[in-house]
């Protein structure tokens, strides 16, 4: 039995070839079943996102099991061949596969480290598989270890924590300058998509009221429904600054549409009440004299991005911690693996002698029939006592070796020793029910374990 992962990513593969190869839930059921009827492939999860495809699958042979999982995706699309995929495709095997799973798992290997939708994905790859029955006892053992790591790298590390997208980092700023966005209204100067998502998440945030201008009435009317708030004429934003706590201005002008006077007269008519604003326009469009104002507090895009490098700087931090983390989680998880092989072995070993005992001790009973219940249970004390310390070095020498390179060797060996076919081993150990434990420690199934986080959220990119 092996464990092999194949697949390709945003670090391998050109988005072109990604989505070409991508798989839609509406095709998920029969592209698991297809992989797993390939000869040598016992069990088989898909995981198909933006950023990457990959096959984890048992397997007899790896260098058969790599080609069959290579000729699966390649008939994902018949219009790539495979000398067309090999090129973008990585390959990993036991621990190196089971070392990929829990760093996917862990957001470790994501273009943005420490993004959460990676995890609900992998949530949903592994419900898929147990709905199709193309997963069994060892990945759905693996799967639910590499959510386990993945909430366990998130609660013991900070490497979700801050934002690492420009938009979110508005968020951030705002937090520190009003502690509380609740009942906060935010003016949105301009239809920039960087200032649409920064108030997105500002109204997930806690801002309740929404005030919306652009050169274009319509489109100042359609973003207000979209936001559920209101337009405001072009021409009036001005005098609307001084009911706005936070302005974000992102348009495509190439002058200053916000001066330093005009942030001073809303100052002046909010009481001197503090004022948050943020320019993502590129050429700017607030004043930088602004940031000499009292009570007026002036982000410009450079400030943001300087803000989003130092939390990228910090979570490249915790992801050391989570390295090691994973590094845990992968060793016990190689040690179960280890303990299938020599499990079985053991069990088979140690009926085959109480058999043999049995049998013996059936025979001579049967020619001592004048002994006492007291003499008979010496016999048979004396019978156990004899088989227990034969068996005893075998035994722990399987256990002791149970995690070396050689234990595949321990275990013929003692196979071909000790007379054990493959009749006589019993079958494997039962799969757990794949669920996992919810933050509160209660039994969940996968389906109930979502998460969302929006500081995580990729921005998109700038001309």
């Amino acid at each position: 039995m092996n464990i092999i992962a194949v697949g390709l990513s945003h670090k391998t593969a050109p988005v072109e070839v990604r989505e070409r190869l991508a798989v839609p839930e509406s095709r998920l059921g029969e592209a698991l079943h297809r992989l797993c009827g390939y000869q040598g492939i016992k069990e088989g999860v898909l995981l198909s996102t933006c950023n990457r495809v990959e096959v984890y699958a048992v397997v007899d042979d790896v260098d058969a099991g790599f080609a069959r999982v290579q000729e699966f995706l390649a008939d994902t699309h018949l219009s790539l061949s495979s000398e067309q995929l090999t090129p973008h495709l990585y390959w990993h095997t036991d621990g190196r596969a089971i070392s990929h799973l829990f760093r996917v798992a862990a957001s470790l290997d994501s273009m943005v480290v420490g993004e959460p939708q990676i995890l609900g994905q992998l949530k949903d790859a592994f419900e898929a598989s147990l709905t199709h029955k193309a997963s069994g006892l060892v990945l759905n053992k693996l799967l639910q270890k590499a959510i386990s790591a993945a909430k366990r790298v998130r609660t013991e590390t900070k490497i979700a924590e801050t934002a690492v997208s420009v938009s979110y980092a508005a968020v951030e700023l705002a937090k520190k300058i009003f502690s509380n966005l609740n009942e906060k209204t935010v003016l949105l100067v301009g239809a920039g998509e960087m200032a649409k998502l920064a108030a997105k998440h500002l109204i997930n945030n806690g801002v309740q009221r929404v005030m919306i201008t652009t050169r274009n009435p319509q489109g100042a009317i359609e973003l207000a429904q979209r936001f559920n708030g209101a337009s405001i004429p072009f021409d009036e934003f001005r005098r609307a600054m001084a009911e706005a706590d936070i302005v974000l201005c992102s348009t495509g002008a190439a002058h200053y549409l916000i001066r330093a006077v005009d942030v001073e007269e809303a100052v002046r008519r909010r009481m001197n009440r503090p004022i948050f604003l943020i320019d993502i326009s590129v050429p700017r469009n607030i004043e930088p004299a602004v940031k000499d104002i009292d009570n007026a507090f002036l982000f410009d895009i450079d400030d943001l991005e300087m803000r989003v490098e130092q939390n990228r700087e910090e979570r490249r931090r915790e992801a050391v911690k989570a390295e090691g983390m994973i590094e845990e989680e992968v060793a016990a998880s190689l040690h179960w693996l280890k303990s299938l092989d020599v499990t079985p072995t053991i069990v088979a070993l140690r009926k085959r002698a109480e058999d043999i005992k049995q049998a013996e001790l059936d025979k001579v009973m049967a020619r001592l029939g004048h002994l006492s219940a007291h003499e008979r249970s010496a016999v048979e004390g004396l019978a156990s006592a004899i088989v227990n310390k034969l068996l005893h070095g075998p035994l722990v020498t399987l256990k002791a070796e149970a995690d070396s390179a050689g234990s595949s060797m321990y275990v013929e060996a003692a196979k071909r020793f000790f007379g054990l076919d493959a009749t006589q081993l019993p079958p494997a150990i039962p799969a757990e029910p794949a669920r996992v434990r919810d933050e509160e420690g209660r039994a969940a199934p996968v389906t109930a374990l979502k998460q969302s986080d929006p500081s995580g959220q990729q921005e998109p990119k700038r001309a």
